[in-house]
């Protein structure tokens, strides 16, 4: 790279056109938290010695952002960059941040919160992670192997009941998204249940029951297709293997050794607060959507912050929180056959054009959270609209777009 260390960093706040709105809500999204909504070769099958140590929340392993920032010509490019995609896919708002050791950061609040309260983002909201939760739910399973206490090849049958084919999905066919399972999203029992409460908070349990007696897609191992059921059957046997709750396992292995004080799982969305509103095009208005974040559960639940996302960036691309050896085999993958845009999928872990990381993607928002392991760059994208027409994850494009541009700094 050709940046340079400057001064300390200042936000940037934009106003775009403002466009028809509507206080209709919608489910639109519900079924792809990934792409539509929104992400690894050593210890395969085999626990790690018994010495593995998970970090505690007494360990801090929360990794410091570069010290000062990029030039301002560099940063004006990122500007650029951010409000063309807000513009060709009509986003009203986005938090969006770029961090590269050794040269600087450069993070940027723009557009609204809120179209019709004319509210602007800020860069301490906190923003819906969709998918992005799915890389957390996987790093607590791999840590669990690492301890010794389940095994990547166990079959899902060990812990939960009733699911089709339960005695041959493996822990690591849910994690890649091999497993065959149906989602629970598409099935008519779920469907009617949100239909009949759009504000009912589900529990975990309730979410994989409707899997319950349904049939597979296809064979274990045969195809990849991404699905909120195999990350929610992994929340399952976190419980099962911990003893806790997946929120009190999650926040005592990652949220507290991390420092993510302004990340955590919740499924009642009246808990969240300082957020923007999340929106969907329907015939020409932007149409807010609902807030029901426990339809997504280990799948999708998480709410995070702009710095928050940086940390996770760094942690889940660089492997801080496993053996090497379980990062190596984390990356180990293939690409989707039904799912969000990587080039490859492994182990609740995305690849594209070398970064390593997750999207998500639902209910009107987009988030990338993504990590270059070979120059230490991390990018992280938040934008308060989904499923646009044509399909496209504008989070996601920005994400790629912002690579681009660092890697034609750096000469490659």
């Amino acid at each position: 790279m050709t940046h340079r260390i400057r001064r300390p960093l200042h936000a940037h706040t934009h106003e775009r056109a403002r466009t028809p709105r509507s206080d209709r809500r919608t489910v639109a999204g519900i079924a792809a938290v990934g792409v539509i909504s929104l992400l690894l070769a050593g210890c395969a099958g085999s626990a790690a010695p018994e010495g593995s140590a998970t970090p505690t929340a007494t360990d801090s392993l929360r990794p410091a952002a570069p010290e000062g920032e990029l030039p301002a010509d560099f940063q004006t490019e990122l500007q650029e960059i951010v409000d063309r995609t807000m513009a060709e896919y009509d986003v009203p708002g986005a938090a969006v941040g770029v961090w590269i050791p050794g040269e600087g950061s450069w993070t940027s609040a723009v557009g609204l919160a809120d179209v019709d309260a004319d509210t602007p983002v800020s860069l301490d909201m906190t923003w819906p992670l969709r998918s992005v939760t799915k890389s957390y739910t996987v790093t607590v399973i791999l840590q669990l192997v690492d301890e010794g206490k389940l095994r990547l090849d166990d079959t899902i049958g060990q812990y939960v009941d009733g699911i089709a084919n339960g005695d041959s999905i493996t822990i690591r066919q849910l994690a890649d998204m091999s497993s065959g399972n149906a989602d629970y999203t598409s099935t008519e029992a779920f469907g009617a249940a949100y239909s009949a409460d759009e504000a009912r908070i589900f529990t975990l349990a309730e979410l994989n029951d409707f899997l319950v007696g349904v049939p597979s897609a296809f064979a274990p191992g045969e195809r990849k297709v991404y699905t909120n059921a195999n990350t929610n059957l992994l929340g399952a046997v976190v419980e099962k293997v911990t003893g806790q709750s997946f929120a009190d396992a999650l926040d005592e292995r990652i949220l507290q050794p991390l420092g993510q004080s302004g990340t955590r799982y919740t499924l009642d969305a009246a808990t969240w607060t300082d957020h923007p509103n999340g929106y969907v095009v329907l015939d020409g208005e932007e149409v807010v959507q609902n807030d029901n974040l426990s339809i997504y559960g280990p799948a999708g639940s998480m709410v995070s912050t702009l710095d928050d996302a940086r940390v996770w960036a760094e942690a889940l691309g660089s492997g801080l929180l496993l053996e090497p050896s379980t990062q190596a085999e984390r990356q180990s993958g293939a690409p989707l056959e039904q799912g969000p845009p990587y080039d490859e999928y492994a182990l609740g872990i995305g690849e594209t054009n070398g970064w390593w990381g997750h999207n998500g993607e639902g209910l009107g928002f987009t988030a990338a959270v993504f990590h270059d392991p070979e120059t230490g760059a991390s990018i992280a994208v938040f934008m308060n609209a989904s499923n646009v027409v044509p399909k496209a994850h504008p989070a996601d494009q920005t994400f790629r777009r912002i690579a681009e541009a660092l890697a034609a700094g750096s000469g490659e």
